[in-house]
């Protein structure tokens, strides 16, 4: 399964700010954007949706940016998945079958259908604090 670059952006962009933010300091859009090499306005739209969802918190100004909150080392891959529309692929037919089900499945539904499966318990147990326990050196290398 392939996720789409705005699944991506955001998870990365989640993770970004939460390895480097502090009480002193917000990370603004030009840096994440910088760093995880995306083009700044499609990453504006997308950390917009983070925001507007709670995800993160944003500031205005000379001194504004991102940084995270309660609830962002609580929230799940999933959210962020259905936040990016990443569901509407994910549960589709992966031939593009318009009507592939365990009644009238596909050549490969039967063989797809457990990793689909697991996909979805992997999206929504996972946490960004588990991304993040323990690996922040780890992240920070992979994602600078």
């Amino acid at each position: 399964m392939t996720f789409s670059k705005s699944f991506g952006y955001a998870v990365s962009g989640i993770l970004y700010v939460a390895l480097h933010t502090s009480r002193e300091r917000n990370i603004q859009l030009g840096e994440i954007a910088r760093t995880l090499n995306a083009p700044r306005y499609f990453l504006a739209k997308v950390m917009e949706k983070i925001v507007k969802e709670g995800y993160l918190d944003s500031a205005k100004g000379h001194s504004g940016g991102f940084s995270i909150n309660q609830k962002t080392l609580d929230t799940t891959l999933m959210s962020v998945a259905v936040l990016t529309g990443e569901l509407n692929d994910m549960f589709s037919c992966i031939l593009r079958f318009q009507s592939c089900n365990n009644k009238k499945p596909c050549p490969l539904h039967h063989t797809v259908e457990p990793l689909r499966t697991e996909w979805n318990n992997f999206l929504t147990t996972t946490q960004f604090k588990h991304l993040i326990d323990g690996r922040s050196k780890i992240l920070l290398n992979n994602i600078s």
